[in-house]
Parts: C-alpha cells; sequence; structure tokens
C-alpha cells in the first residue's frame, strides 16, 4: 500500500470529488483516479461510490479513512521529529573524554554547544582512551576526545579521526625543587627523581609515550587521581609529568617546567568509521576545534 495513494485518498474523501481532490494536489483527474483504482486493487475492495454530484464512501472507504488518517498523522509526526533531530531541536549526543581532556578543552565545547541548541540532551563521561575506543566501537558513545602517540594512532579502519591538537607534556615539581625555576628541561636531568603516576607499570601511563626510549623512570608513588597525585608532589614526595591541557586544573604551589626532549601527544575527536553520526556529532566537533586553539595559545 503506497503512502501517497493513501494521501490521494483522504483528498478525496474530505471533497467528495475526485476534481477537488485533483485540484488541490495540482494532480490530473486521470491521475487521481488511478491513484484510487490501484488502492482498491490492494486492498481488495471497492472504497468509492461514483455518482454525477461526486464520490461518497463506501463502507469500506470509511473503515480506511479512520487508518489511513491515523497512519499518515504518525508518519507526520515522524517527519517533525526528524526534522527537529536534523536541525538540533531535539536529541542527544553521548561524549567521552580523557581525564585532562575534562579540566578545560572539552567543557569549554559543551558549553558552546549548549548555548546554541538547548534542546539537544547531552551525556558526558571520563574514561581512558582504551575504554573511549570501545564505547565508541560499541555504540555506546557518539564522540570521543582521546589521546594517542604521534606514532601509534587509534585504527583508522574502526575509527574516523579529527586532529585537534599536539599536546606537550610538563613536569609539576615543588616550588622548592632544585629545578622549580627553570623554564625547561631534559629527561636526562630528571634521573634519580622519584616519579609520582597512575601505574607502577610505567609503560601503562604517560610516561611511556612521552619519555625517550631506552630511559626507565623510578616510579615510588602510585595515585590514578590526579587532586592526589598532584598533592603529592606539593608535598614533596616526588614528581610527576603534567599534560598541558590540565595546566589549569594544576594548584598553585607547584611549579611547572616544559620537558625539552618529551615527544608530544595528539589529541583527536573520533567518531566510529562506517557509521552515520547524529547531527549533534559535526556541531560539536566544530566547537572542540574552535576551543583547541584557544588553549594552545594560552600555553
Amino acid at each position: 500500500m503506497q503512502v501517497q495513494g493513501l494521501r490521494v485518498f483522504r483528498e478525496v474523501a474530505r471533497h467528495g470529488s475526485i476534481t477537488a481532490a485533483a485540484r488541490t494536489l495540482a494532480y490530473t483527474q486521470s491521475a487521481v483516479s488511478r491513484q484510487i483504482a490501484a488502492l482498491e486493487a490492494d486492498v481488495g475492495a471497492t472504497l468509492l461510490d461514483r455518482a454525477a454530484r461526486g464520490v461518497t464512501l463506501t463502507e469500506a472507504g470509511r473503515c480506511l479513512l479512520d487508518h489511513a488518517d491515523a497512519v499518515l498523522d504518525r508518519l507526520d509526526v515522524a517527519r517533525r521529529d526528524i526534522a527537529a533531530l536534523r536541525d538540533l531541536g531535539a536529541g542527544r549526543i553521548r561524549i567521552g573524554a580523557f581525564a585532562t581532556a575534562m579540566a578545560a578543552l572539552v567543557p569549554r565545547a559543551v558549553a558552546a554547544f549548549q548555548a546554541e541548541h538547548p534542546a539537544v540532551a547531552v551525556h558526558l563521561v571520563e574514561g581512558l582512551t582504551p575504554r573511549l575506543l570501545e564505547r565508541i566501537a560499541d555504540g555506546d558513545a557518539d564522540i570521543a576526545v582521546v589521546s594517542s602517540p604521534p606514532d601509534d594512532p587509534p585504527d583508522h579502519t574502526r575509527y574516523r579521526l579529527h586532529h585537534l591538537l599536539d599536546e606537550r607534556l610538563l613536569v609539576a615539581v615543588p616550588r622548592d625543587h632544585r629545578l622549580a625555576r627553570r623554564r625547561q628541561v631534559r629527561a636526562a636531568e630528571l634521573a634519580g627523581e622519584s616519579f609520582i603516576a597512575g601505574s607502577a607499570d610505567a609503560e601503562q601511563t604517560l610516561l611511556r609515550a612521552t619519555l625517550p626510549a631506552g630511559w626507565t623512570p623510578r616510579v615510588d608513588i602510585v595515585v590514578r587521581e590526579w587532586t592526589g597525585k598532584l598533592g603529592c608532589v606539593a608535598a614533596g614526595l616526588g614528581i610527576a609529568l603534567v599534560p598541558a591541557l590540565a595546566v589549569r586544573a594544576t594548584p598553585a604551589d607547584l611549579a611547572l617546567i616544559r620537558l625539552r626532549d618529551a615527544s608530544v601527544r595528539r589529541i583527536h575527536a573520533v567518531t566510529a568509521a562506517g557509521r552515520t553520526p547524529p547531527a549533534a556529532v559535526p556541531a560539536l566537533l566544530r566547537q572542540l576545534r574552535a576551543a583547541a586553539p584557544t588553549l594552545t595559545a594560552r600555553r
């Protein structure tokens, strides 16, 4: 049963005339008659009784008209709902981001997005990059902000990568540390220092991706949360690597020093390859791209 046939039938029923319905629809009378004939053949019943002064509904026609109204009204609602999603007058977006991207980059982008599209519900979750990529692959997130070494980006066959910025790491030291007045240091100058990291295994932390190959730091204290990690640094228990994106969240009683020979981390917004994203994703991506240069400039 064709939707357009139902629309034609409803117009004929409303006007009680094929001629009047054809005029309203901007069709020819013969085109309207063909649509009605096809619909009658489809349902296997006569829908209209033709007379010199117009048409009247048969019992089958009255039955079908009730259903046609319901079907066409629901289709109109569906079209309006889809238009609202397309125009960002409704819908939702699910966002994932690693911890330090939540310090400024993602919140600024989300705030700007919500100011422009307040009717779109935003769901935001923090996580480690591997887990965020799993969420994208599983369809549990629409877009994620992740980090990776330059030589080991996420798999481009599974993900679409939208480069946002390249991030250098800093070294956080107490204010009374021997290097606290320096603007930059090399990794070799940190030999013998005790690092505070998120894992006892350097391969699972920022240390793996940024420090020179063959240089193994000493990790004496493991603290997963940034607040505790930086608190330990401020107390003089060790030093820690701090992503530049997290500078805003770093306490004032720490000194931040650039690590000259550390490699950069690449920050990407990631969506699923081969999957049509919600209409809200391109709009948020624009805000992430707009926020990234402001953070880079401030650093």
